[in-house]
């Protein structure tokens, strides 16, 4: 079955650096695109990046783009998100994703608290 389990969350201060992994299985991940969404309490779950299957488009939330850089290793069935000068309002449960239509499939979330 389908499992992605993300990793790499934490406690960091204002302008500090994260890198979240995403490892995959049970699918043939070098083949699907890959996002990473986010959602902080009390609002809704957005789209904060995309990579397509090859890795070569990369799309942004308007939110982190400059800050955050997508990537992925096909061999290892790994997504990563690297976020870097991250601020207070980049706090939230950040959770990878991949479209198997007709499903969504999501991990568990990763907890970022961004805080002094």
């Amino acid at each position: 079955q389908v499992q992605l389990v993300e990793s790499g969350g934490g406690l960091v201060e204002p302008g500090g650096s994260l890198r979240l992994s995403c490892a995959a299985s049970g699918f043939t991940f070098s083949a699907w695109p890959m996002r990473w969404y986010r959602q902080a309490p009390g609002k809704e779950r957005e789209l904060v990046a995309y990579i397509g299957s090859a890795g070569g488009a990369r799309t942004y939330g308007d939110s982190v783009k400059g800050r955050f850089t997508i990537s992925r290793d096909n061999a290892r069935g790994t997504v990563f998100l690297q976020m870097n000068s991250l601020k207070v309002e980049d706090t939230a449960m950040y959770y990878c994703n991949v479209h198997l239509a007709p499903r969504n499939y999501w991990g568990q979330g990763t907890l970022v608290t961004v805080s002094s």
